[in-house]
């Protein structure tokens, strides 16, 4: 455990992965300093440097004299340390393997497939890393038929570990959208993931957070230059 109580996130608008951790605290109402990285693609403030000196990259929890990195395993963290309701990873054991199995993927299979369509030189390229995308949001689709149990979330009726891990692809996909002129959540392809994610939006531990599809695709045009 941390020497002092004070809780310091370091994090980015743009980040899809800093928006875990501040689901994470609200939704454990953690009092915290929120610091912006304000040019995380060039410009990484020294804070940042000294508290991920391997990957350098946001979010960081700091929580009193200790830094935690890496998004998943700052919500998994935040949801130990906080340990009152609500429970954010499942109680049972293989739900809890579960999760994160299924979280993994969303970072080692969708990310991947996001990165190649933004970053894609050519029409032809983009296309195909959509195809890929859509593939892997249709085994989502299926993971989440199976996880919701017919509820609003991956997580049942209330905002759950995975919710937070897929929840944070709707805004990538959103730009995805734009720039190959592919609708990903579809009523005939994914119909509970497009249900979901409205849910997942507008929710209150989510909402203050989501910056506007205008703002991901003015950020991904400079992350990645044509």
């Amino acid at each position: 455990m941390a020497q002092n109580d004070t809780v310091k996130l370091i994090g980015a608008w743009s980040s899809p992965f800093a928006l875990r951790a501040r689901v994470a605290l609200h939704l454990k109402s953690v009092k915290y300093e929120y610091l912006d990285e304000p040019d995380v693609i060039k410009l990484k403030s020294e804070l940042l440097i000294k508290s991920n000196p391997i990957h350098k990259k946001v979010p960081v929890l700091i929580h009193g004299d200790v830094s935690i990195c890496e998004s998943l395993n700052i919500v998994q963290y935040v949801d130990e340390v906080w340990s009152s309701d609500p429970s954010i990873l499942p109680s049972q054991p293989y739900d809890r393997a579960y999760a994160r199995f299924w979280a993994q993927y969303v970072d080692d299979k969708c990310f991947e497939s996001i990165n190649a369509a933004a970053g894609a030189k050519d029409e032809e390229g983009r296309m195909v890393a959509a195809g890929k995308l859509m593939e892997c949001l249709g085994i989502v689709e299926e993971t989440f038929q199976k996880s919701s149990k017919g509820l609003g979330f991956f997580g049942g009726e209330n905002i759950g570990y995975l919710d937070i891990a897929c929840g944070t692809l709707l805004g990538p996909i959103s730009v995805i959208e734009v720039f190959s002129g592919v609708k990903f959540l579809q009523e005939e392809t994914t119909p509970g993931l497009m249900k979901w994610a409205e849910r997942f939006k507008t929710h209150e531990a989510v909402k203050p957070y989501v910056a506007s599809v205008d703002e991901y695709v003015a950020f991904a045009k400079l992350k990645f230059p044509k």
